[in-house]
């Protein structure tokens, strides 16, 4: 028993140095086709050559600050999309606003038109029946409808 387990802790420290030892020998070569063909075995052809490898270990350290400047960079980016987002819908409501008091004004500068071309303005009573302005309710209506023309048309 104590044997097997001599055998096989050997094997196992075998192995395992066998197998964490890097291929550092490549091998290019051309066939008669032209070919290019690869391999960590030399073949034999006459266009053989051996090439040189070399490698340097990953700086971890580095891997994350690019990875974090770049995770960085992109919420920058998505920060600076939504900010313009809600720039350009602020601008929007605005013109939306300025459009509405626009209509505003010029609906109001109409009434005050007809006010003052009309002989004779009315308002309709609770039972849909014309009632007609004197003076003085005529020249309190024309001074609101100035009044809004003051508010929405500057």
């Amino acid at each position: 028993m104590k044997i097997r387990i001599l055998v096989l802790g050997c094997a196992v420290v075998a192995l395992t140095f066998a197998g964490g030892a890097p291929a550092n020998e490549i091998y290019r070569w051309v066939d008669a086709e032209g070919n290019v063909h690869y391999g960590d075995r030399p073949s034999g052809a006459p266009t053989e050559q051996r090439l040189q490898l070399s490698y340097a270990r990953t700086d971890g350290s580095a891997v994350e600050k690019r990875v974090q400047d770049r995770l960085d960079a992109k919420a920058a980016r998505a920060e600076s999309d939504a900010e313009a987002e809600k720039a350009a819908q602020e601008a929007a409501e605005e013109a939306e606003i300025a459009a509405e008091q626009q209509k505003a004004c010029e609906s109001a500068r109409a009434r005050l038109e007809t006010y003052r071309s009309s002989r004779r303005l009315y308002k309709a009573d609770e039972n849909g029946e014309r009632v007609y302005l004197d003076d003085e309710q005529r020249q309190a209506a024309s001074r609101r409808i100035e009044e809004q023309i003051a508010e929405f048309c500057n």
